[in-house]
């Protein structure tokens, strides 16, 4: 039996992503990787230190980042230099310009390296945009989720509705938009569905039946690892 197992789900924002594989790693004793949150960290970080407009300099802040996930009771703390930042890294600021920051080559380069490290020696859940395709091309199960435009807005809406921070929902459904143009359109691992990757629309489905498809399709496919 296989120890070493590596299972990618990607998708545009708001299609399940992040909650699905937080769960389904849970359920299978995987480690949790949010490709998503290294991205949010370096933005916030650019932000704070006024270089969103400088590529050179958000490029050394990706490749000398001491950067820290830590997936515990349900939720990716993240430590930035030795800071917490896992509520900053969710505003909508950094939503704002996440997608500009990830479009960078160079920073794409050092944080797919530091993702890969964590896929070395573990068994990894990776989410993200480009985990199937970029990050763990050889990955043993992969998962594409989509949804329509519409209800990825909603979903945003209630997750900013929970932090207290008031959005419309126009706001959010062109943020997003415009944020599914730029990672589609990039010219370094844009998002894209791997040709051997199993897409499923989460449009009119629960969280938890999405789950449970994930979980049917990941057993079906890895029959040879041992959960």
């Amino acid at each position: 039996m296989s120890n070493r197992i590596i299972i990618t789900i990607d998708g545009p924002a708001g299609s399940g992503k992040s909650t699905s594989a937080k769960r389904v790693a849970q359920k299978l004793g995987l480690t949790y990787l949010d490709t998503g949150a290294m991205y949010r960290a370096i933005t916030y970080l650019a932000i704070k230190n006024n270089v969103i407009d400088q590529e050179n300099k958000i490029i050394e802040i990706a490749e000398n980042a001491a950067l820290d996930l830590d997936f515990r009771d349900g939720t990716t703390h993240v430590t930035l230099n030795g800071e917490d930042i896992t509520l900053a890294i969710r505003s909508f600021d950094v939503n704002s310009k996440v997608s500009d920051v990830s479009k960078i080559p160079g920073v794409r380069t050092a944080l797919v390296k530091k993702q890969q490290e964590i896929g070395k020696n573990n068994a990894v859940i990776a989410e993200g945009r480009d985990t199937g395709t970029v990050v763990f091309p050889d990955a043993d199960v992969k998962i594409f989720l989509v949804a329509n435009l519409e209800e990825r807005a909603n979903r945003r809406l209630k997750e900013f509705d929970a932090t207290g921070e008031k959005l419309s929902f126009d706001q959010i459904k062109e943020n997003i938009s415009k944020r599914d143009y730029i990672d589609s359109n990039r010219q370094v691992s844009p998002l894209l569905k791997a040709a051997d990757a199993i897409e499923i629309d989460t449009s009119d489905i629960t969280i938890d039946e999405q789950v449970d498809i994930i979980l049917e399709k990941i057993k079906e496919k890895a029959n040879n690892y041992s959960f």
